[in-house]
């Protein structure tokens, strides 16, 4: 009875717990200690309801409309590009933990960066929507029971991620572990946004 669970449960955690976008914003948050309750509740109810979308059966239509795929590539490339140079930019003038103009103090702000660094990247449909959605459709009358382990490991993953960083905050009072962590999340978001727009580039 348990195995669609635990097979939603690794399938969703091995799918969330690569490097992208939006992790390496929860943790730059979480490091900050900057409403890490909110920012992986936002993360993980979003996660929760496009799996439960892919898993009614919504997958297809996604796949199927090439409107909505070129919506969300070209506004999810845009908005990785931006963020990305954001970042560099944040590297090149240094700075640590202390340093004010890191923390996105306004709670609209803090609200739409997140939800934009989720839904803007194409990639996150095709893992909940389409992929996971997909999958859960071979359980049967037991897919929503492979939604729960999927749902149940994303919302593991954000609030560990989002909690865990303050145990790195006394790391990032260095100004070198800033600039490093600014790069590496300027040099994550271009390679994200570069893959969505390759196919087109070099078609």
């Amino acid at each position: 009875m348990w195995m669609p669970f635990f097979s939603g449960f690794g399938t969703g955690g091995g799918l969330i717990v690569a490097i992208g976008a939006q992790n390496a914003f929860v943790l730059s948050q979480g490091v900050q200690r900057n409403r890490p309750l909110l920012i992986a509740l936002i993360c993980a109810v979003c996660d929760a309801t496009m799996i439960l979308i892919g898993t009614a059966g919504m997958g297809a239509l996604v796949v199927q409309s090439p409107v909505l795929q070129q919506v969300a590539l070209w506004g999810g490339a845009l908005f990785l590009t931006a963020y990305g140079a954001r970042s560099f930019l944040s590297a090149w003038r240094g700075g640590n933990l202390k340093a004010e103009d890191r923390v996105i103090r306004s709670l609209w702000a803090l609200i739409g960066t997140t939800l934009a660094v989720t839904l803007l990247n194409p990639h996150v449909y095709l893992d909940t929507v389409v992929l996971v959605g997909s999958i859960a459709s071979q359980f049967g009358e037991q897919r929503f029971l492979f939604a729960a382990g999927a749902i149940c490991a994303s919302f593991l993953w954000f609030f560990a991620l989002s909690y865990g960083a303050r145990l790195l905050a006394p790391f990032f009072q260095k100004i070198w572990a800033w600039r490093a962590l600014d790069g590496m999340i300027g040099v994550v978001m271009w390679i994200i946004a570069f893959s969505l727009i390759k196919p087109i580039l070099l078609g």
